[in-house]
């Protein structure tokens, strides 16, 4: 089928080569998925295919969904993984933004796990459209209506979108074709999303399919521009942890907005667009003021502008554990339990279990997600992954002065074992009710 012979993009410095598989799949199961999954098997030839499946645990049918896919990819000839998602959106939040910053986490992770560093997704040409229209409803700036790019390096991982420019009637055309078994998801069908109830509308839109998608297009052309001026300004006015006012307020307003959003967005996990709006109201040269912002605050003192992070909360106490048996290790003190189980591939190699330290944040910790990635301060690798301030909680694992395993990240790449040796892999689960009570070391089988 015509669109996955996109050509990758060129390797980031420091990329090197590595066992495991060659191309990873997101596989929900539905039907693009489903056609790319197969499609990527039948041409891949001679290159190891993984398809990749995120188990939201949302619906009934979820672990039926989840088993079927692994069906699927074994009647392919393609290897399988899938993770299930902990926990569920806060009251008053998106389920879909829960499921979507979740799903991109294990994706992540998954594909870095494997040894992959090529991640095809099935978006196509309508996905577009209807991001693109979704975005300019809620008066998305340039990143919002630039949709979604075709390819893009995460952390040692391209994450590609070969079908952005085939349309949905194609990628039907061929599953049937081939005569391909697919899930349907009914809360596709639940308006009260977005997405869905623009979906029961597109037939007013369709026409409109690929001038959409130009604009997306044009979108992603001005953004690349304003990333390219704002680094040119912010070299003129930033120092590595602030923002110097005075050089900044000389800035045109177009320049100044410009630069103060791509300095936001390399201190914050999410840049809020009525805190844009204060700062560049309020943010003078002289001002000595405050303004609330994700997981911390912003402050102008002297004439700079820094974040500053909250206080990390201090929950469990530090000490040396032992987890070198596999079995469930509760940590009543910090709500929770390492799950450690014996492995064939990945995880840590067991010279390592015996004497870990179990201790909280203190900064200046350094994590490695992928093995052609480098190691980059931990706050930064959380807000790469974006992954909110809830999903973060937990102790952290050292050996030595080596980061062993972070929350939310999971194993550092830099002490996953060698083939041959030894391994067990470690996962923190978050469990409430663990709270109460001492705490144990002792596998519980």
């Amino acid at each position: 089928m015509a669109g996955l012979a996109t050509p990758r993009p060129a390797e980031p410095p420091a990329a090197a080569q590595c066992g495991g598989f060659d191309i990873a799949v997101a596989f929900s199961g539905g039907l693009d998925s489903t056609a790319l999954l197969h499609a990527t098997a039948r041409t891949a030839s001679g290159l190891r295919v993984l398809a990749l499946h995120v188990n939201h645990g949302l619906q009934a049918q979820s672990d039926a969904w989840e088993q079927h896919c692994r069906e699927q990819a074994a009647a392919l000839g393609v290897g399988f993984a899938s993770r299930r998602l902990s926990g569920r959106p806060g009251p008053g939040k998106s389920v879909e933004a829960w499921a979507r910053a979740g799903r991109h986490a294990a994706l992540q992770a998954m594909t870095v796990q494997a040894g992959a560093d090529l991640l095809l997704l099935a978006h196509h040409r309508r996905d577009q459209a209807e991001t693109w229209l979704l975005q300019s409803m809620r008066g998305a700036g340039l990143a919002g209506l630039a949709a979604m790019p075709a390819a893009q390096w995460r952390d040692g991982v391209c994450w590609a979108r070969p079908w952005l420019q085939q349309s949905r009637q194609t990628i039907e055309a061929y599953a049937h074709e081939h005569g391909l078994r697919w899930i349907e998801d009914p809360s596709n069908a639940d308006a009260r999303f977005a997405r869905n109830a623009l979906r029961q509308h597109w037939a007013a839109f369709e026409g409109a399919e690929v001038g959409l998608v130009q604009s997306a297009q044009w979108a992603q052309q001005a953004l690349q521009l304003a990333s390219e001026v704002a680094e040119a300004d912010l070299q003129q006015v930033a120092t590595a942890d602030a923002l110097d006012l005075t050089a900044w307020a000389h800035l045109s307003p177009a320049r100044a907005s410009n630069a103060l959003r791509t300095w936001l967005s390399q201190q914050l996990q999410q840049v809020p667009a009525t805190l844009v709006q204060r700062l560049l109201t309020e943010a003078k040269p002289d001002a000595a003021l405050r303004w609330p912002a994700p997981d911390g605050w912003l402050e102008a003192y002297r004439g700079m502008l820094r974040w500053v992070p909250e206080a990390e909360p201090v929950e469990g106490g530090d000490r040396t554990i032992d987890l070198s048996r596999p079995g469930r290790y509760p940590q009543r003190d910090w709500g929770g339990a390492w799950c450690v189980t014996a492995a064939s591939a990945g995880g840590v190699p067991a010279e390592c279990l015996h004497a870990l330290r179990q201790h909280r944040r203190r900064g200046g910790e350094q994590f490695q997600r992928g093995p052609r990635t480098v190691a980059r301060a931990l706050k930064k690798a959380y807000q790469s992954a974006a992954l909110p301030a809830s999903q973060r909680q937990g102790p952290l694992l050292s050996w030595g002065e080596q980061l062993v395993y972070a929350p939310g990240l999971g194993l550092d790449a830099r002490v996953v074992a060698m083939p041959g040796e030894p391994r067990c892999l470690i996962e923190w689960q978050a469990d409430p009710d663990l709270l109460q009570g001492e705490g144990r070391d002792e596998p519980v089988e």
